[in-house]
């Protein structure tokens, strides 16, 4: 697969491959570090907490390639939940004063 907007492979990067599970070729680099794991349980990977930490050791969602547009609608889904939550404390706070 070409890099490109929708995915990069750097076989440079001395963790490469940092997971196992999808092969060389099809690996994605882009979302190297998951911009899912914010969303907690909601994320939609394979993650186990230990120690009370998430480790997303065993997940390979963000590094398929397959998986872009998926990852992108999760993305804007988090956010627009995430704006209402913040205009509903905002109304609220200011129903308090």
């Amino acid at each position: 697969m070409d890099n490109s907007e929708r995915f990069f492979c750097n076989k440079e990067c001395r963790y490469f491959p940092c997971h196992k599970g999808v092969s060389e070729d099809e690996f994605n680099c882009l979302f190297c570090y998951c911009p899912l794991y914010s969303m907690g349980s909601d994320c939609g990977g394979d993650y186990v907490m230990k120690n009370g930490v998430k480790s997303c050791i065993g997940c390979i969602r963000p590094h398929i390639a397959a998986n872009f547009d998926e990852i992108n609608e999760a993305l804007r889904k988090h956010k627009t939940v995430a704006i209402r939550s913040l205009e509903s404390r905002a109304h609220d706070l200011v129903k308090s004063d």
